[in-house]
Protein backbone atom coordinates (compact mmCIF):
# COMPACT_ATOMS: atom_id res chain seq x y z
CA UNK A 1 0.00 0.00 0.00
CA UNK A 2 2.76 2.11 0.34
CA UNK A 3 4.47 1.29 -2.32
CA UNK A 4 1.65 2.57 -4.30
CA UNK A 5 1.17 5.72 -3.09
CA UNK A 6 4.63 6.34 -3.50
CA UNK A 7 4.21 5.54 -6.83
CA UNK A 8 0.87 7.73 -7.27
CA UNK A 9 2.75 10.43 -5.75
CA UNK A 10 5.64 10.13 -8.13
CA UNK A 11 3.09 10.56 -10.99
CA UNK A 12 1.84 13.62 -9.56
CA UNK A 13 5.23 15.04 -9.48
CA UNK A 14 5.71 14.52 -13.07
CA UNK A 15 2.57 15.86 -14.35
CA UNK A 16 4.36 19.00 -11.88
CA UNK A 17 7.50 18.89 -13.51
CA UNK A 18 5.85 18.54 -17.65
CA UNK A 19 3.35 21.76 -16.23
CA UNK A 20 6.20 23.54 -15.19
CA UNK A 21 4.85 24.01 -11.46
CA UNK A 22 7.21 23.90 -8.53
CA UNK A 23 7.44 20.71 -6.27
CA UNK A 24 7.81 21.11 -2.54
CA UNK A 25 9.47 19.87 0.02
CA UNK A 26 7.44 16.23 0.37
CA UNK A 27 7.60 15.94 -3.11
CA UNK A 28 11.63 16.07 -2.36
CA UNK A 29 11.19 13.39 0.11
CA UNK A 30 8.98 11.16 -2.34
CA UNK A 31 11.71 11.61 -5.19
CA UNK A 32 14.73 10.56 -2.57
CA UNK A 33 12.51 7.48 -2.11
CA UNK A 34 15.05 4.22 -3.30
CA UNK A 35 10.76 2.86 -4.14
CA UNK A 36 11.21 5.53 -6.93
CA UNK A 37 12.47 3.81 -10.25
CA UNK A 38 16.13 5.74 -10.74
CA UNK A 39 15.87 5.40 -14.02
CA UNK A 40 12.29 7.06 -14.32
CA UNK A 41 13.89 9.76 -11.75
CA UNK A 42 16.44 9.83 -14.56
CA UNK A 43 14.16 10.15 -17.78
CA UNK A 44 12.13 13.03 -15.89
CA UNK A 45 15.31 14.87 -14.95
CA UNK A 46 16.83 14.87 -18.36
CA UNK A 47 13.84 16.61 -19.97
CA UNK A 48 14.04 19.02 -17.29
CA UNK A 49 18.10 19.14 -18.71
CA UNK A 50 17.54 19.32 -22.08
CA UNK A 51 14.52 21.65 -21.93
CA UNK A 52 16.65 23.90 -20.04
CA UNK A 53 20.11 23.30 -22.46
CA UNK A 54 19.24 21.22 -25.34
CA UNK A 55 21.81 18.71 -26.21
CA UNK A 56 25.39 20.42 -25.08
CA UNK A 57 27.02 19.90 -22.32
CA UNK A 58 29.80 22.11 -20.59
CA UNK A 59 33.38 22.44 -19.62
CA UNK A 60 36.36 24.67 -18.92
CA UNK A 61 40.23 24.58 -18.57
CA UNK A 62 40.82 25.32 -15.05
CA UNK A 63 43.38 24.44 -12.90
CA UNK A 64 43.15 24.44 -9.06
CA UNK A 65 45.22 26.38 -6.48
CA UNK A 66 45.32 25.27 -2.75
CA UNK A 67 47.46 27.66 -1.12
CA UNK A 68 47.84 25.99 2.46
CA UNK A 69 46.45 23.18 4.40
CA UNK A 70 47.26 24.10 7.19
CA UNK A 71 43.57 25.04 9.10
CA UNK A 72 42.41 25.84 12.69
CA UNK A 73 39.19 23.68 11.71
CA UNK A 74 38.78 20.18 12.38
CA UNK A 75 36.03 19.18 10.44
CA UNK A 76 35.55 15.41 10.33
CA UNK A 77 34.47 14.79 7.24
CA UNK A 78 38.13 17.01 5.86
CA UNK A 79 41.43 14.64 5.15
CA UNK A 80 42.88 17.83 3.49
CA UNK A 81 43.47 19.53 6.44
CA UNK A 82 46.93 19.79 8.50
CA UNK A 83 48.37 21.41 11.70
CA UNK A 84 51.10 24.05 11.60
CA UNK A 85 53.77 21.50 12.68
CA UNK A 86 52.45 18.26 10.76
CA UNK A 87 54.94 16.95 8.03
CA UNK A 88 52.24 16.96 5.88
CA UNK A 89 51.59 21.01 5.90
CA UNK A 90 52.54 23.64 3.77
CA UNK A 91 51.87 27.15 2.47
CA UNK A 92 53.13 27.95 -0.66
CA UNK A 93 55.06 31.24 -1.00
CA UNK A 94 54.06 34.47 -3.94
CA UNK A 95 57.04 32.69 -6.17
CA UNK A 96 55.07 29.08 -5.86
CA UNK A 97 51.39 31.05 -6.56
CA UNK A 98 52.80 32.84 -9.19
CA UNK A 99 53.90 29.66 -10.73
CA UNK A 100 50.83 28.16 -10.46
CA UNK A 101 49.75 31.25 -12.55
CA UNK A 102 52.45 30.59 -15.47
CA UNK A 103 51.56 27.33 -15.51
CA UNK A 104 47.94 28.01 -15.98
CA UNK A 105 48.44 30.80 -18.59
CA UNK A 106 50.65 28.10 -20.36
CA UNK A 107 48.23 25.90 -20.69
CA UNK A 108 45.22 27.94 -21.86
CA UNK A 109 43.33 28.00 -18.44
CA UNK A 110 40.43 30.41 -18.22
CA UNK A 111 39.95 29.81 -14.67
CA UNK A 112 41.85 29.46 -11.37
CA UNK A 113 40.10 28.07 -8.61
CA UNK A 114 41.57 29.07 -4.91
CA UNK A 115 40.71 27.67 -1.55
CA UNK A 116 42.42 25.86 1.35
CA UNK A 117 43.18 25.90 5.20
CA UNK A 118 42.51 28.73 7.39
CA UNK A 119 46.07 29.94 8.16
CA UNK A 120 45.85 31.15 11.80
CA UNK A 121 49.57 32.54 11.29
CA UNK A 122 48.68 34.43 8.06
CA UNK A 123 47.36 37.77 7.90
CA UNK A 124 44.22 39.20 5.59
CA UNK A 125 46.80 40.62 3.20
CA UNK A 126 48.30 37.46 2.61
CA UNK A 127 44.95 36.04 1.19
CA UNK A 128 44.08 39.30 -0.73
CA UNK A 129 47.62 39.70 -1.66
CA UNK A 130 47.51 35.77 -3.90
CA UNK A 131 44.25 37.66 -5.91
CA UNK A 132 46.30 41.37 -6.79
CA UNK A 133 49.82 39.39 -7.77
CA UNK A 134 47.83 37.19 -9.96
CA UNK A 135 45.90 39.66 -11.29
CA UNK A 136 48.61 41.97 -11.93
CA UNK A 137 50.49 38.71 -13.44
CA UNK A 138 47.69 37.00 -15.60
CA UNK A 139 44.98 39.74 -16.20
CA UNK A 140 42.83 37.25 -18.66
CA UNK A 141 42.13 34.48 -15.80
CA UNK A 142 39.15 34.86 -13.91
CA UNK A 143 39.76 34.01 -9.69
CA UNK A 144 37.24 32.03 -8.45
CA UNK A 145 38.07 31.68 -4.77
CA UNK A 146 37.52 31.31 -1.12
CA UNK A 147 34.35 30.13 0.14
CA UNK A 148 32.25 31.54 3.12
CA UNK A 149 34.45 30.35 5.61
CA UNK A 150 37.42 31.75 4.63
CA UNK A 151 35.35 35.36 3.79
CA UNK A 152 34.38 34.36 7.80
CA UNK A 153 37.35 34.52 8.89
CA UNK A 154 39.07 37.49 6.83
CA UNK A 155 36.07 39.32 8.80
CA UNK A 156 37.39 38.21 12.02
CA UNK A 157 40.82 38.98 11.20
CA UNK A 158 39.98 42.47 9.40
CA UNK A 159 37.28 43.37 11.73
CA UNK A 160 35.39 44.62 8.49
CA UNK A 161 31.92 43.63 7.70
CA UNK A 162 31.35 40.91 4.66
CA UNK A 163 30.38 43.32 2.16
CA UNK A 164 33.65 45.43 3.20
CA UNK A 165 35.99 42.46 2.61
CA UNK A 166 33.93 41.01 -0.61
CA UNK A 167 34.39 44.60 -1.76
CA UNK A 168 37.83 44.83 -1.10
CA UNK A 169 38.75 41.12 -2.49
CA UNK A 170 36.86 42.32 -5.81
CA UNK A 171 39.13 45.16 -6.14
CA UNK A 172 42.13 42.54 -5.88
CA UNK A 173 40.81 40.79 -8.76
CA UNK A 174 38.08 38.23 -7.40
CA UNK A 175 35.91 37.55 -10.21
CA UNK A 176 33.24 34.86 -8.71
CA UNK A 177 33.12 32.70 -5.71
CA UNK A 178 32.98 28.95 -5.22
CA UNK A 179 30.41 27.10 -3.59
CA UNK A 180 31.91 25.05 -1.34
CA UNK A 181 31.42 25.26 2.82
CA UNK A 182 27.88 24.24 2.46
CA UNK A 183 28.06 20.68 3.33
CA UNK A 184 24.74 20.08 4.96
CA UNK A 185 22.52 23.44 6.31
CA UNK A 186 20.73 21.82 9.02
CA UNK A 187 22.12 21.97 12.32
CA UNK A 188 21.64 18.52 13.24
CA UNK A 189 23.76 17.13 10.62
CA UNK A 190 26.03 20.29 10.62
CA UNK A 191 27.00 20.67 14.47
CA UNK A 192 28.50 16.69 14.06
CA UNK A 193 30.74 17.26 10.94
CA UNK A 194 32.10 20.62 11.49
CA UNK A 195 30.94 21.97 14.76
CA UNK A 196 32.70 25.35 14.84
CA UNK A 197 33.34 25.82 10.66
CA UNK A 198 31.33 29.20 9.83
CA UNK A 199 27.62 28.03 9.91
CA UNK A 200 24.61 27.76 7.92
CA UNK A 201 23.68 31.46 8.40
CA UNK A 202 27.21 33.03 7.55
CA UNK A 203 27.11 30.64 4.67
CA UNK A 204 24.22 32.86 2.95
CA UNK A 205 25.30 35.65 4.47
CA UNK A 206 28.30 35.96 2.47
CA UNK A 207 26.38 34.56 -0.68
CA UNK A 208 23.87 37.34 -0.76
CA UNK A 209 26.36 39.91 0.24
CA UNK A 210 28.48 38.43 -3.03
CA UNK A 211 25.11 38.78 -5.07
CA UNK A 212 24.27 42.40 -3.61
CA UNK A 213 27.94 43.36 -5.26
CA UNK A 214 27.03 41.68 -8.75
CA UNK A 215 29.92 38.59 -8.24
CA UNK A 216 28.43 35.23 -9.11
CA UNK A 217 28.91 32.11 -7.19
CA UNK A 218 28.35 28.35 -7.51
CA UNK A 219 26.46 26.31 -4.54
CA UNK A 220 27.05 22.74 -3.37
CA UNK A 221 25.53 20.24 -0.54
CA UNK A 222 28.19 17.43 0.76
CA UNK A 223 25.99 14.16 0.77
CA UNK A 224 26.32 10.10 2.06
CA UNK A 225 27.69 11.03 5.46
CA UNK A 226 25.63 11.38 8.61
CA UNK A 227 22.45 12.80 6.92
CA UNK A 228 19.21 11.97 6.02
CA UNK A 229 16.55 12.56 2.88
CA UNK A 230 14.99 15.63 5.01
CA UNK A 231 18.42 17.30 5.67
CA UNK A 232 18.98 16.99 1.89
CA UNK A 233 15.93 18.39 0.76
CA UNK A 234 16.26 20.90 3.38
CA UNK A 235 19.38 21.83 1.83
CA UNK A 236 17.53 21.96 -1.40
CA UNK A 237 15.05 24.22 -0.65
CA UNK A 238 17.33 26.68 1.58
CA UNK A 239 19.53 27.55 -1.64
CA UNK A 240 16.00 27.50 -3.50
CA UNK A 241 14.89 29.97 -1.61
CA UNK A 242 18.42 32.47 -1.70
CA UNK A 243 18.16 31.99 -5.27
CA UNK A 244 15.05 33.63 -5.48
CA UNK A 245 15.84 36.56 -3.75
CA UNK A 246 19.17 36.79 -5.21
CA UNK A 247 19.32 35.04 -8.33
CA UNK A 248 23.12 35.11 -7.96
CA UNK A 249 23.93 31.46 -8.07
CA UNK A 250 24.92 30.29 -10.94
CA UNK A 251 25.67 26.40 -10.63
CA UNK A 252 24.83 23.38 -8.30
CA UNK A 253 27.20 20.88 -7.31
CA UNK A 254 26.33 17.96 -4.97
CA UNK A 255 29.67 16.32 -3.39
CA UNK A 256 30.13 13.09 -2.98
CA UNK A 257 31.35 12.58 0.43
CA UNK A 258 34.97 10.65 0.15
CA UNK A 259 35.83 8.84 3.74
CA UNK A 260 39.12 7.80 3.32
CA UNK A 261 41.69 9.46 5.86
CA UNK A 262 39.09 11.35 7.66
CA UNK A 263 36.98 11.21 11.47
CA UNK A 264 34.49 9.05 9.44
CA UNK A 265 36.75 6.42 7.85
CA UNK A 266 34.36 3.96 9.09
CA UNK A 267 31.49 4.83 6.46
CA UNK A 268 31.34 3.67 3.29
CA UNK A 269 31.73 5.93 -0.23
CA UNK A 270 27.91 6.53 -1.65
CA UNK A 271 27.21 4.42 -4.46
CA UNK A 272 26.94 5.47 -8.57
CA UNK A 273 23.26 4.84 -7.52
CA UNK A 274 23.17 7.21 -4.90
CA UNK A 275 25.44 9.79 -7.18
CA UNK A 276 22.64 9.80 -9.84
CA UNK A 277 20.01 10.19 -7.40
CA UNK A 278 21.50 13.43 -5.64
CA UNK A 279 21.80 14.98 -9.77
CA UNK A 280 18.56 13.78 -10.86
CA UNK A 281 16.82 15.55 -7.62
CA UNK A 282 18.74 18.64 -8.02
CA UNK A 283 17.77 19.03 -11.15
CA UNK A 284 14.02 18.54 -10.78
CA UNK A 285 13.93 20.65 -7.01
CA UNK A 286 16.06 23.97 -8.20
CA UNK A 287 14.26 24.85 -10.90
CA UNK A 288 15.57 28.47 -10.52
CA UNK A 289 19.58 27.48 -10.59
CA UNK A 290 20.68 26.76 -14.43
CA UNK A 291 23.08 24.49 -14.25
CA UNK A 292 24.06 21.35 -12.24
CA UNK A 293 27.41 20.14 -12.03
CA UNK A 294 28.71 16.51 -12.81
CA UNK A 295 31.93 16.79 -11.05
CA UNK A 296 34.02 14.37 -12.20
CA UNK A 297 37.30 14.25 -10.06
CA UNK A 298 34.58 13.47 -7.42
CA UNK A 299 32.10 11.06 -9.13
CA UNK A 300 34.36 9.43 -11.32
CA UNK A 301 34.59 9.56 -15.02
CA UNK A 302 32.15 6.95 -16.18
CA UNK A 303 29.36 8.30 -13.55
CA UNK A 304 30.04 11.56 -14.85
CA UNK A 305 29.27 11.10 -18.26
CA UNK A 306 26.36 9.20 -17.08
CA UNK A 307 24.74 12.08 -15.47
CA UNK A 308 24.78 13.86 -18.43
CA UNK A 309 21.49 11.68 -19.24
CA UNK A 310 20.27 12.31 -15.67
CA UNK A 311 20.06 16.18 -15.44
CA UNK A 312 23.61 17.22 -15.40
CA UNK A 313 24.92 19.78 -17.87
CA UNK A 314 28.29 20.37 -16.90
CA UNK A 315 31.59 17.98 -15.83
CA UNK A 316 33.93 20.96 -14.83
CA UNK A 317 37.15 21.32 -16.35
CA UNK A 318 40.76 19.73 -16.90
CA UNK A 319 41.55 20.36 -13.12
CA UNK A 320 44.97 20.83 -12.43
CA UNK A 321 46.42 20.29 -8.84
CA UNK A 322 43.15 19.00 -7.11
CA UNK A 323 44.14 18.10 -3.67
CA UNK A 324 40.91 17.77 -1.21
CA UNK A 325 39.41 15.10 -3.01
CA UNK A 326 42.14 13.05 -3.90
CA UNK A 327 43.66 13.59 -0.09
CA UNK A 328 40.41 11.64 0.91
CA UNK A 329 40.86 8.51 -1.53
CA UNK A 330 39.93 9.96 -4.98
CA UNK A 331 41.49 8.11 -7.64
CA UNK A 332 40.79 10.29 -10.71
CA UNK A 333 43.31 11.21 -12.59
CA UNK A 334 45.03 14.89 -11.70
CA UNK A 335 43.67 16.22 -14.62
CA UNK A 336 41.90 15.80 -18.22
CA UNK A 337 43.64 17.35 -21.30
CA UNK A 338 41.13 19.26 -23.70
CA UNK A 339 40.70 16.41 -25.94
CA UNK A 340 40.05 13.80 -23.53
CA UNK A 341 36.97 16.23 -22.07
CA UNK A 342 35.62 16.60 -25.54
CA UNK A 343 35.40 13.24 -26.22
CA UNK A 344 34.40 12.13 -22.80
CA UNK A 345 31.17 14.69 -23.99
CA UNK A 346 30.49 13.76 -27.07
CA UNK A 347 30.46 9.81 -26.30
CA UNK A 348 27.30 10.56 -24.37
CA UNK A 349 25.63 11.66 -27.49
CA UNK A 350 25.75 15.25 -26.11
CA UNK A 351 27.74 18.19 -27.74
CA UNK A 352 31.15 19.39 -26.24
CA UNK A 353 30.96 23.44 -25.52
CA UNK A 354 33.76 25.16 -23.76
CA UNK A 355 32.25 28.13 -21.49
CA UNK A 356 34.45 30.55 -19.32
CA UNK A 357 33.75 30.59 -15.34
CA UNK A 358 30.49 32.84 -15.82
CA UNK A 359 29.54 30.72 -18.83
CA UNK A 360 29.96 32.52 -21.90
CA UNK A 361 31.29 30.75 -25.21
CA UNK A 362 35.01 30.62 -25.39
CA UNK A 363 36.77 31.03 -28.34
CA UNK A 364 40.35 29.68 -28.84
CA UNK A 365 42.96 30.48 -31.87
CA UNK A 366 44.05 27.56 -33.75
CA UNK A 367 47.23 28.25 -33.77
CA UNK A 368 47.91 29.06 -30.49
CA UNK A 369 45.88 27.59 -27.88
CA UNK A 370 46.70 29.82 -25.34
CA UNK A 371 45.25 32.21 -26.73
CA UNK A 372 41.10 32.59 -26.94
CA UNK A 373 38.32 35.49 -26.53
CA UNK A 374 35.33 35.66 -24.46
CA UNK A 375 32.24 35.45 -26.88
CA UNK A 376 28.46 35.60 -25.96
CA UNK A 377 26.75 33.86 -23.04
CA UNK A 378 25.56 30.34 -23.57
CA UNK A 379 22.23 29.98 -24.56
CA UNK A 380 19.56 28.85 -22.28
CA UNK A 381 17.00 27.22 -24.02
CA UNK A 382 13.06 28.27 -23.31
CA UNK A 383 14.45 31.13 -21.52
Amino acid sequence: MIAEKVADHFKNIRRKVEAGQRLDFEDGLVLYDPRVPLQELGELANHVREQKHGNVAYYNINTHLNPTNVCIYRCRFCAFRSDLRDPKGYTMSDEQVLARGAEAFENGCTEMHIVGGLHHKQPYEWYRGMLEQLTAAYPTIHLKAWTPVEVGWFEFLTKMSVREVLDDLRQAGLGSMPGGGAEIFHSEVRDQICEHKADSHKWFEVHREAHRLGLRSNCTMLYGHLEEAFHRVDHLLRLRELQDETGGFQTFIPLAFHPENTELANLKKPTALADLRNLAVARLMLDNISHIKAYWIMLGIETAQVALHYGADDIDGTVRHELIYHDAGATTPEFLTVQRMRDLIAETGREPVERDTLYRHIHRDPSDYRKWTVGAPTATVGT
